[in-house]
């Protein structure tokens, strides 16, 4: 993990995403920007750590890069002119769209070959 995991982030699901473009596309004519993204407040660490105990390995180490660049220490999206201008506002916790996005991936993709390659995958840029 790049970093020391204490950065605030916030992941919003796609399908919130998708469901306030739209509302954007249907209200918004003047090109005003819209944040989207959900004001849930999520440290990187307990991301990880919501991984690797949903998929059954709390038991692996986590290796910290604190050398690596990770961005500001705080980034949240300020969805207020989105829920004032287009009524609306995320439905999907964090952890409960980490949750069905892993499902997801473990019912499309076949088990051995995403345990083979998830090292690679979750280091290369």
């Amino acid at each position: 993990m790049w970093g020391n995991g204490e950065q605030i982030r916030n992941w919003t699901h796609v399908s919130d995403i998708v469901a306030g473009t739209i509302l954007a596309a249907e209200k918004i004519d003047d090109g005003t920007a819209i944040n989207l993204g959900t004001m849930e407040r999520t440290r990187v660490i307990d991301a990880v750590r919501q991984v690797l105990r949903y998929t059954g390995k709390e038991h692996l180490p986590i290796e910290f890069r604190p050398e690596m660049p990770t961005g500001p220490m705080n980034r949240v999206a300020d969805n207020a002119a989105a829920r004032t201008r287009l009524g609306w506002s995320p439905t999907v916790k964090f952890v409960d769209g980490l949750h069905s996005t892993i499902d997801w991936y473990y019912a499309a993709k076949d088990r051995a070959q995403v345990a083979a390659t998830l090292g690679l995958r979750l280091t290369e840029r």
